[in-house]
């Protein structure tokens, strides 16, 4: 059975996350880059590599199935609002991406590797690097990239572009960049003196998300506790 609590605090941090890095959901959408139609050198992909592009604050994943397509997570509203493919099949903007995000509708879709990118430079295969895992063998995980494609929920921190590719590659989904802010937030709530920022950040919370009771409690009873900890 599901933890009220812990889903509730999840919901928080998913949103604060939203509202801190706004700008930075460029990382999943066309638009931020300059060069759209700069080439790329496809033929030095091979099927089943993980092609890594950055985007502001983050990095956007995806697998590369071979013949120019790329398969990514992508978070995009228009899926709960249309089953029309010809208008959803085309590239995502922030305008579909955004709300996409907050009512966690997604799809693991296919596009070229230049739309993937966007003008942005591309890194092959570096989580192998940095996560020190072997991988799977490539025609193993281009496979397994290709049945998972379709609808899927989407979450910042538990279902994320990141969390599909190394599911993909390694067998098991990971997210550095969802851990590493989960390890900042752990730091904050330790800090004693963050009982007042932690206050202030649970009543913008409630402003922003209403006063549903479970979101209020949550955003009332940790600056609380905090505050009852400090010296």
């Amino acid at each position: 059975m599901k933890n009220p609590m812990l889903e509730a605090v999840s919901l928080l941090l998913e949103k604060l996350l939203l509202i801190s890095n706004f700008k930075l959901f460029s990382v999943c959408t066309p638009g931020g880059g300059t060069e759209r139609n700069r080439p790329y050198e496809i033929s030095s992909f091979l099927r089943g590599d993980v092609l890594e592009v950055s985007r502001t604050h983050f990095t956007h994943y995806g697998i590369y199935l071979g013949d120019n397509r790329v398969a990514h997570l992508m978070p995009d509203i228009l899926l709960a609002l249309t089953k029309d493919k010809g208008r959803t099949q085309k590239v995502v903007s922030n305008k579909r991406l955004i709300p996409g995000v907050i009512c966690k509708v997604a799809s693991i879709r296919v596009d070229t590797v230049e739309d993937f990118a966007y003008g942005a430079d591309i890194l092959v295969n570096h989580l192998d690097e940095t996560l020190k895992k072997k991988s799977l063998l490539n025609e193993e995980v281009a496979c397994r990239a290709e049945q998972q494609l379709g609808l899927t929920p989407y979450s910042l921190l538990w279902n994320n572009c990141e969390h599909f590719v190394t599911h993909c590659r390694y067998g098991a989904p990971i997210s550095p960049q969802a851990e590493k802010f989960h390890e900042t937030v752990k730091i904050i709530i330790r800090d004693q003196r963050s009982s007042l920022a932690s206050a202030v950040l649970g009543l913008v919370s409630i402003v922003y998300m209403g006063l549903a009771s479970y979101m209020t409690f949550p955003a009332i009873c940790i600056p609380f506790c905090l505050w009852m900890m400090s010296d």
